[in-house]
């Protein structure tokens, strides 16, 4: 399996996949209430996307959650270098 792309992608991952789990919802429906294709939401969760404001935005409308808790704590100094 490919690693994340950072760990902020990981961790932001990790808290997208728990809100959604809180909720009950599948992959599929949270990437319809955010707009986004479920393959996305997936690959965000797993940390392997370097997400946009955009696509946070959205994801946060359809987790009903305020888009810093997603991001809160998050620093450049947890990035990995790519190989």
């Amino acid at each position: 399996m490919a690693e994340p792309i950072s760990e902020a992608a990981q961790v932001f991952g990790q808290r997208v996949k728990a809100r959604r789990h809180e909720l009950g919802e599948s992959q599929e429906e949270l990437a319809d209430a955010s707009g986004l294709h479920w393959t996305f939401v997936g690959q965000v969760e797993r940390g392997r996307r370097n997400i946009s404001l955009h696509n946070i935005l959205k994801l946060a409308a359809g987790l009903q959650i305020d888009p810093g808790e997603l991001v809160r704590g998050l620093s450049m100094s947890e990035e990995r270098q790519r190989s």
